[in-house]
């Protein structure tokens, strides 16, 4: 009895839900003129360490693209900060907090407009221990990981726009 019931309201619900408008945004696959605009994003050389790690996290998610086909650019400027904190009463530090920020910009290669402008960010606490290798580590760790969520973020925002723009032609 409960079973059906069950059954029942699900199944009452159902258009409802079906109702509301929501839409996959990657519907339709590999074919989705959302990752096909992906697929068409070339990503700019961003200085510096930070930089090389977060132009390969966002080349492994968006594809690389040649300049040549490339119908955006994505231009990324990041600030990548250390900062100590928790000190104990010889002054050292305890803690330290890393935060990667990310300036981006999308321009259309054809006419050099922007056609997006946004940031994105993260940020991580990381213990300082005894070993100074250890923490060298631990920091380099977080870089990877603070990389990894700010790449996802920029290309949802990425994913969003495209969907917004194909919608609209």
């Amino acid at each position: 009895m409960r079973r059906a019931s069950l059954l029942l309201a699900l199944a009452a619900g159902l258009p409802l839900l079906s109702g509301c408008g929501l839409r996959p945004l990657y519907a339709g696959g590999e074919g989705s003129p959302v990752v096909q605009t992906l697929r068409s994003v070339s990503v700019a050389p961003i200085a510096g360490q930070s930089g090389w790690i977060m132009r390969n996290k966002l080349i492994t998610r968006l594809g690389e693209v040649g300049a040549s086909s490339a119908r955006y650019r994505l231009d990324v400027t990041l600030d990548d900060n250390i900062k100590s904190f928790g000190l104990r009463s010889d002054r050292a530090a305890t803690q330290e907090r890393r935060s990667l920020r990310a300036r981006y910009q999308l321009v259309e290669v054809g006419t050099g407009t922007v056609v997006l402008d946004a940031t994105s960010g993260s940020d991580a606490g990381i213990d300082i221990v005894g070993s100074e290798y250890a923490t060298v580590a631990a920091e380099q760790t977080v870089l990877e990981q603070l990389s990894d969520q700010v790449a996802d973020q920029i290309v949802a925002r990425l994913a969003l726009y495209a969907a917004r723009t194909t919608k609209a032609r």
